[in-house]
């Protein structure tokens, strides 16, 4: 979300404007002379964390599951949508509470509760920043090798510093330095991607397209929910994040409007190219998974790899700043007492770790370590989803700052319900999913016997119902069960002359 600076200074920082300094806010609530903008400036950062040609990609994921090229669009549009809906919604909390996702998120877990979802929330950016730069990485070594250039381990080392030090400098610098990044993003990486759309539609082979065979319901769901947990899904727990420098008479519509185009705006058109591509060809879709941007690389002519490889980068790189700047506040909140650019930095040398290990010691192909990463943490961050959604629609006025700072205000240390209702939710997500391809993950499912849905190798084995289910226990539940607790919260008196705590 870009904005206009207060005075002559950009938020949270001491330089003049037209310069970027390190942002020095961290998980505290954003002062009301700092709060700019408005809905609108929020799709720079979501279409330019999103217009990854990863997403072309997900064509060769979602006809993964046995499905018709018909069947998967539909099902990947709307469980992109949907998700980013979601997205939109969480972001709400933002405008109204002034401050990150995971310390709002304390108006329903409880000050020192929340170190639960906060922690998950750490683990899951951290995990996505770190698949987002290792996919840099070998894009730009493999795109290397079909130049004629050296694509061997000296490029790729090469490259995972060049695109490590975007990040981490991005995520350091913080907010201002962000948003400007992104909107270079957007713009760059929006043409060069309509470029490469026009230069591989002359691979579409529409009759081998319009042949690919039809699945079963359970599979069309099954796509469904990777489409959810690749993409908004994965945002959820970051989407406040960057509403919180809106003032808080801002469009609530505009705020989940412009949210949800952000993000759903690319990944359709480029999951809509990429089910063309990868149901005209199946050697290119099985390509995919195991070097996705390297495999769609491989139909270009010679002249646009250059361009290619920086719009893959490009891409890439804006997802990882918006995860790496998210991780560094969901690190706070779980407890950590460091300066916000420090985290920053501990998150970026664990992304570095994690990227050598999947660049260059990672085995069983790419696909396989993505689906079983984002199906085993997305049962827990939807459930958390679903309380958090919850908790906000039961409330009627904006946060009590001070009391998200305080185990001792109104919203409490640990309640136990909303606890419950994660680890219930969670306990019974990761009982209706699988992941028969990654040997680590061969123990959830452990419900699909019993619920009678055929076990492990059942029809129903790969749909990953799990991760609607969390989510359902965690809405339903908190609507049902936290309705008194909320409204005894927003009746509580404030403390005098007690000010905002910052953290």
């Amino acid at each position: 979300m870009a904005h206009q600076p207060v005075a002559d200074q950009v938020p949270g920082s001491t330089a003049p404007a037209g310069r970027v300094a390190v942002e020095t806010n961290g998980i505290n609530v954003i002062a009301e002379e700092e709060r700019r903008g408005s809905p609108p400036q929020l799709f720079w950062p979501w279409f330019g964390a999103n217009v990854s040609v990863l997403g072309l990609a997900y064509g060769s994921f979602l006809l993964g599951f046995g499905i018709s090229a018909a069947q998967a669009l539909v099902a990947g549009v709307v469980g992109i949508v949907v998700s980013f809906l979601l997205c939109g919604l969480v972001a709400i909390a933002g405008k109204r509470g002034s401050a990150p996702t995971l310390v709002l998120s304390r108006a329903a877990f409880g000050v020192h509760g929340n170190r639960v979802p906060a922690v998950l929330s750490w683990v899951l950016t951290v995990g996505w920043e770190t698949v987002l730069v290792s996919l840099a990485t070998l894009a730009t070594a493999t795109v290397f090798g079909q130049l004629g250039w050296s694509g061997g381990t000296a490029t790729q080392v090469v490259a995972l510093l060049v695109v490590a030090a975007l990040v981490v400098a991005g995520g350091v610098l913080g907010f201002d330095a962000i948003m400007r990044m992104q909107r270079w993003i957007t713009v760059v990486s929006g043409v060069l991607t309509v470029v490469y759309v026009a230069l591989v539609a002359g691979e579409v082979d529409w009759s081998a397209v319009t042949a690919t065979p039809g699945g079963t319901t359970a599979a069309v769901v099954g796509a469904l929910v990777l489409a959810m947990t690749g993409y908004g899904f994965g945002w959820v727990n970051a989407a406040a994040d960057y509403s919180r420098y809106l003032p808080r008479t801002a469009s609530t519509r505009g705020v989940v409007g412009w949210t949800t185009t952000g993000g759903a705006l690319a990944p359709v058109v480029l999951l809509a190219t990429g089910l063309l591509l990868a149901a005209s060809d199946a050697e290119l879709s099985g390509a995919i998974g195991a070097d996705p941007i390297g495999a769609l690389g491989s139909i270009l002519p010679t002249w646009f790899l250059v361009p290619f490889v920086v719009v893959a980068v490009l891409g890439l790189v804006g997802g990882a700043l918006l995860d790496i700047y998210s991780s560094g506040l969901s690190l706070l909140a779980a407890g950590v007492r460091v300066p916000r650019p420090v985290a920053a930095g501990i998150d970026g040398t664990l992304m570095v770790l994690g990227s050598v290990w999947v660049v260059f010691l990672a085995t069983g192909g790419f696909f396989v370590q993505f689906q079983g990463f984002l199906i085993t943490l997305g049962v827990p961050v939807a459930a958390w989803c679903g309380i958090f959604l919850g908790d906000l629609a039961l409330r009627r006025r904006d946060y009590a700052e001070a009391d998200l700072y305080d185990a001792g205000g109104r919203y409490g240390a640990v309640p136990a319900v909303p606890l419950v209702l994660l680890a219930v939710g969670t306990v019974l997500g990761w009982g209706l999913v699988t992941n028969g391809l990654a040997g680590w993950l061969d123990w959830p499912g452990y419900l699909l016997g019993p619920l009678g849905l055929g076990g492990r190798e059942g029809a129903w084995a790969f749909a990953n119902l799990g991760v609607l289910a969390a989510f359902l226990v965690g809405l339903l539940g908190t609507l049902a069960l936290r309705r008194a607790a909320v409204r005894a919260q927003e009746a509580a008196p404030a403390v005098p002359g007690r000010p905002p705590v910052v953290r």
